[in-house]
């Protein structure tokens, strides 16, 4: 299992920016992305300064990702 990097939400909702993930809107500090293409996927994104590890990974599942290529988009 691959570690987990320790980033942002700003960073996040750009590394799922570049496989076709647009910000859909923010309510609060949560930005709601959603994906362009079929699957239309939505992902709730805490934009804080750091996540913590089990809100990341949830994410990156949610997104229908690996953490070794969540890791390649950063």
């Amino acid at each position: 299992m691959s570690k987990l990097p320790v980033v942002s939400g700003r960073k996040t909702v750009s590394a799922l920016g570049r496989i076709g993930y647009a910000v859909d809107h923010q309510t609060g500090s949560h930005v709601i992305l959603r994906r362009v293409t079929y699957p239309y996927r939505r992902v709730t994104v805490p934009n804080h300064k750091e996540l913590a590890k089990g809100t990341l990974r949830a994410i990156i599942r949610e997104a229908g990702l690996t953490v070794v290529e969540f890791r390649a988009l950063l």
